[in-house]
Protein backbone atom coordinates (compact mmCIF):
# COMPACT_ATOMS: atom_id res chain seq x y z
CA UNK A 1 0.00 0.00 0.00
CA UNK A 2 1.90 2.97 -1.40
CA UNK A 3 0.10 5.79 0.49
CA UNK A 4 0.68 4.12 3.85
CA UNK A 5 4.36 3.56 3.10
CA UNK A 6 4.68 7.24 2.21
CA UNK A 7 2.96 8.23 5.49
CA UNK A 8 5.22 5.89 7.43
CA UNK A 9 8.30 7.33 5.70
CA UNK A 10 7.26 10.92 6.48
CA UNK A 11 6.53 10.07 10.12
CA UNK A 12 9.92 8.38 10.40
CA UNK A 13 11.97 11.04 8.60
CA UNK A 14 10.40 14.50 8.57
CA UNK A 15 11.08 16.76 11.53
CA UNK A 16 10.94 20.49 12.17
CA UNK A 17 14.18 22.38 11.69
CA UNK A 18 16.65 22.37 14.55
CA UNK A 19 17.24 25.68 16.33
CA UNK A 20 20.54 26.33 14.54
CA UNK A 21 19.02 25.53 11.14
CA UNK A 22 16.31 28.20 11.52
CA UNK A 23 16.99 31.63 10.03
CA UNK A 24 19.27 33.66 12.29
CA UNK A 25 17.83 36.96 11.11
CA UNK A 26 14.52 38.44 12.12
CA UNK A 27 11.69 37.82 9.66
CA UNK A 28 8.51 39.60 8.64
CA UNK A 29 5.09 37.98 9.08
CA UNK A 30 4.87 36.60 5.52
CA UNK A 31 8.33 35.05 5.91
CA UNK A 32 7.34 33.46 9.22
CA UNK A 33 4.21 31.98 7.60
CA UNK A 34 6.34 30.61 4.76
CA UNK A 35 8.88 29.07 7.17
CA UNK A 36 6.14 27.50 9.26
CA UNK A 37 4.61 25.75 6.25
CA UNK A 38 7.81 23.66 6.13
CA UNK A 39 8.06 22.98 9.86
CA UNK A 40 5.22 20.48 10.29
CA UNK A 41 3.97 17.39 8.47
CA UNK A 42 0.62 18.17 6.85
CA UNK A 43 -1.45 16.92 3.95
CA UNK A 44 -3.90 19.74 3.30
CA UNK A 45 -4.49 23.42 3.89
CA UNK A 46 -6.53 22.96 7.10
CA UNK A 47 -3.38 23.25 9.17
CA UNK A 48 -2.03 26.36 7.46
CA UNK A 49 -0.88 29.08 9.83
CA UNK A 50 -2.23 32.56 9.11
CA UNK A 51 -1.16 36.02 10.24
CA UNK A 52 -4.46 36.35 12.15
CA UNK A 53 -3.61 33.19 14.10
CA UNK A 54 -0.14 34.53 14.95
CA UNK A 55 -1.67 37.81 16.13
CA UNK A 56 -4.21 35.91 18.27
CA UNK A 57 -1.44 33.80 19.84
CA UNK A 58 0.39 37.01 20.77
CA UNK A 59 -2.80 38.56 22.15
CA UNK A 60 -3.52 35.39 24.20
CA UNK A 61 0.03 35.37 25.60
CA UNK A 62 1.10 32.12 23.91
CA UNK A 63 3.72 33.89 21.82
CA UNK A 64 6.01 36.81 22.70
CA UNK A 65 5.35 40.10 20.94
CA UNK A 66 7.26 40.75 17.74
CA UNK A 67 10.31 43.00 17.86
CA UNK A 68 8.84 45.80 15.79
CA UNK A 69 7.27 43.84 12.98
CA UNK A 70 9.97 41.20 12.93
CA UNK A 71 10.03 37.69 14.34
CA UNK A 72 13.01 35.68 15.58
CA UNK A 73 13.97 32.05 16.12
CA UNK A 74 12.17 32.24 19.46
CA UNK A 75 8.93 32.96 17.61
CA UNK A 76 9.54 30.12 15.15
CA UNK A 77 10.20 27.74 18.02
CA UNK A 78 7.05 28.72 19.89
CA UNK A 79 4.95 28.63 16.72
CA UNK A 80 6.22 25.15 15.85
CA UNK A 81 5.21 23.87 19.29
CA UNK A 82 1.86 25.68 19.21
CA UNK A 83 1.00 24.35 15.75
CA UNK A 84 1.77 20.78 16.81
CA UNK A 85 -0.03 20.98 20.15
CA UNK A 86 -3.17 22.64 18.82
CA UNK A 87 -3.78 19.56 16.69
CA UNK A 88 -4.74 17.69 19.87
CA UNK A 89 -5.45 20.37 22.50
CA UNK A 90 -7.64 23.43 22.62
CA UNK A 91 -5.83 26.74 22.22
CA UNK A 92 -6.65 27.42 25.89
CA UNK A 93 -4.95 24.18 26.96
CA UNK A 94 -2.01 24.86 24.64
CA UNK A 95 -1.66 28.21 26.40
CA UNK A 96 -1.74 26.58 29.82
CA UNK A 97 0.96 24.13 28.80
CA UNK A 98 3.16 26.67 27.03
CA UNK A 99 2.97 29.16 29.91
CA UNK A 100 3.75 26.49 32.51
CA UNK A 101 6.49 24.84 30.50
CA UNK A 102 8.28 27.99 29.39
CA UNK A 103 8.29 30.08 32.56
CA UNK A 104 11.88 31.17 33.15
CA UNK A 105 13.31 28.60 30.73
CA UNK A 106 15.76 29.14 27.88
CA UNK A 107 13.80 29.06 24.58
CA UNK A 108 16.56 27.15 22.77
CA UNK A 109 16.64 24.43 25.45
CA UNK A 110 12.83 24.22 25.49
CA UNK A 111 12.76 23.85 21.72
CA UNK A 112 15.38 21.08 21.85
CA UNK A 113 13.25 19.25 24.43
CA UNK A 114 10.14 19.74 22.27
CA UNK A 115 11.96 18.28 19.23
CA UNK A 116 13.17 15.31 21.27
CA UNK A 117 9.67 14.51 22.52
CA UNK A 118 8.13 15.03 19.07
CA UNK A 119 10.68 12.65 17.59
CA UNK A 120 9.80 10.00 20.20
CA UNK A 121 6.07 10.40 19.53
CA UNK A 122 6.42 10.24 15.73
CA UNK A 123 8.76 7.24 15.97
CA UNK A 124 6.35 5.40 18.30
CA UNK A 125 3.48 6.00 15.90
CA UNK A 126 5.58 4.78 12.98
CA UNK A 127 6.36 1.57 14.89
CA UNK A 128 2.62 0.97 15.43
CA UNK A 129 2.17 0.37 11.69
CA UNK A 130 2.18 -3.34 10.84
CA UNK A 131 4.58 -4.23 8.04
CA UNK A 132 1.99 -5.88 5.80
CA UNK A 133 -1.18 -3.93 6.50
CA UNK A 134 -4.16 -4.67 4.24
CA UNK A 135 -7.01 -2.36 3.23
CA UNK A 136 -9.33 -4.31 5.53
CA UNK A 137 -7.09 -3.53 8.53
CA UNK A 138 -7.00 0.25 7.96
CA UNK A 139 -10.13 1.00 10.03
CA UNK A 140 -8.70 -0.87 13.02
CA UNK A 141 -5.38 0.97 12.79
CA UNK A 142 -7.19 4.32 12.46
CA UNK A 143 -9.33 3.46 15.51
CA UNK A 144 -6.27 2.43 17.54
CA UNK A 145 -4.49 5.68 16.70
CA UNK A 146 -7.59 7.79 17.45
CA UNK A 147 -8.15 6.10 20.80
CA UNK A 148 -4.50 6.55 21.75
CA UNK A 149 -4.88 10.26 20.94
CA UNK A 150 -8.05 10.41 23.04
CA UNK A 151 -6.39 8.75 26.03
CA UNK A 152 -3.31 10.97 25.78
CA UNK A 153 -5.45 14.11 25.52
CA UNK A 154 -7.47 13.13 28.61
CA UNK A 155 -4.30 12.50 30.58
CA UNK A 156 -2.73 15.76 29.42
CA UNK A 157 -5.80 17.84 30.32
CA UNK A 158 -6.01 16.23 33.76
CA UNK A 159 -2.31 16.85 34.42
CA UNK A 160 -2.78 20.51 33.46
CA UNK A 161 -5.71 20.72 35.91
CA UNK A 162 -3.60 19.14 38.67
CA UNK A 163 -0.78 21.62 38.01
CA UNK A 164 -3.24 24.53 38.12
CA UNK A 165 -4.70 23.30 41.41
CA UNK A 166 -1.31 22.79 43.05
CA UNK A 167 0.31 25.95 41.76
CA UNK A 168 -2.06 28.53 40.25
CA UNK A 169 -0.67 30.75 37.54
CA UNK A 170 0.18 34.23 38.88
CA UNK A 171 -2.35 36.02 36.69
CA UNK A 172 -5.10 33.70 37.94
CA UNK A 173 -4.14 34.41 41.53
CA UNK A 174 -4.10 38.18 40.94
CA UNK A 175 -7.44 38.05 39.15
CA UNK A 176 -8.98 36.04 42.00
CA UNK A 177 -7.65 38.54 44.57
CA UNK A 178 -9.14 41.46 42.62
CA UNK A 179 -12.49 39.72 42.34
CA UNK A 180 -12.57 39.02 46.10
CA UNK A 181 -11.67 42.58 47.04
CA UNK A 182 -13.91 44.24 44.47
CA UNK A 183 -16.87 46.00 46.01
CA UNK A 184 -20.17 44.36 45.16
CA UNK A 185 -22.31 46.46 42.86
CA UNK A 186 -25.39 48.04 44.26
CA UNK A 187 -28.59 46.50 42.97
CA UNK A 188 -30.58 48.67 40.64
CA UNK A 189 -33.72 50.10 42.18
CA UNK A 190 -36.92 48.55 40.91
Amino acid sequence: MEELQELKRRLAEERPQAWDAMPDINLYMDQIISCMSRQMIHYDERDTLTSAMVNNYIKDGLLPRAEGKRYSRVHLGYLTAICALKQVLSVKDVGRLVKRGSAGEDPQALYAYFLQELDKALSATTEAFPADLTDDELPRLALELALRSYANRLACQRILDIMDARNPMPEKTEKAKKEKTAKPRAKAAD
